[in-house]
């Protein structure tokens, strides 16, 4: 289906499948897509800006560009997604599956990863300032020259992941595990 460009703004679009759709440049700012399968989807440029995708099935979706701010994806997910400088400003990402996803120049400020699975993710240049990456797992990740200034990741999995170049100024470390090692409470910034 080629939907591109269309307004779906503040649709009711709850448990819908859309696999493989062409929804690039569409509204779907406000709309309701929780549970909707949107696997294979093009979502590039897409506004899906204060949606609701909690559940919702995203994998190898294309969002290249897309604005996610704001919205509600608990525990959606989007194994193998392309989610390149995507914008997820104050997103709920509570539980969500992005694993192996493409998210280098995506814009995650402020936003809610709380045991998120993020192992393999490609995060490089990502800005993750003030994120909440607590207890998420980030094993084997790219954050390469990432921006984690203020971000929370007590508790979080780092084993084999590439922090070369990457900013953690301000950035909680403490029982985050860190190359083999526990940080110890207080780690703010580096792992101690």
């Amino acid at each position: 289906m080629d939907w591109s460009g269309c307004d779906f703004s503040k649709s009711d679009l709850r448990y819908s499948i859309l696999t493989n759709a062409n929804l690039a440049n569409a509204d779907l700012s406000g709309a309701n897509l929780k549970d909707a399968n949107l696997s294979g989807s093009n979502l590039n440029g897409a506004n899906l800006s204060g949606s609701n995708l909690s559940g919702a099935n995203l994998s190898g979706a294309n969002l290249t560009n897309a604005n996610l701010s704001g919205a509600n994806l608990r525990y959606a997910n989007f194994t193998n997604a392309n989610l390149r400088y995507a914008n997820f400003t104050n997103a709920n990402l509570v539980g969500v599956n992005l694993s192996s996803v493409y998210l280098s120049g995506a814009d995650l400020t402020a936003a809610n990863l709380t045991v998120a699975n993020l192992s393999g993710a490609i995060l490089a240049i990502a800005n993750l300032t003030n994120a909440n990456l607590g207890g998420a797992n980030l094993s084997s990740a790219n954050l390469g020259g990432a921006n984690l200034s203020g971000a929370d990741l007590r508790g979080a999995s780092l084993i084999g992941a590439n922090l070369n170049g990457a900013s953690l100024t301000n950035a909680n470390l403490s029982y985050a595990l860190v190359n083999g090692r526990t940080c110890q409470p207080g780690s703010i910034g580096s792992c101690n």
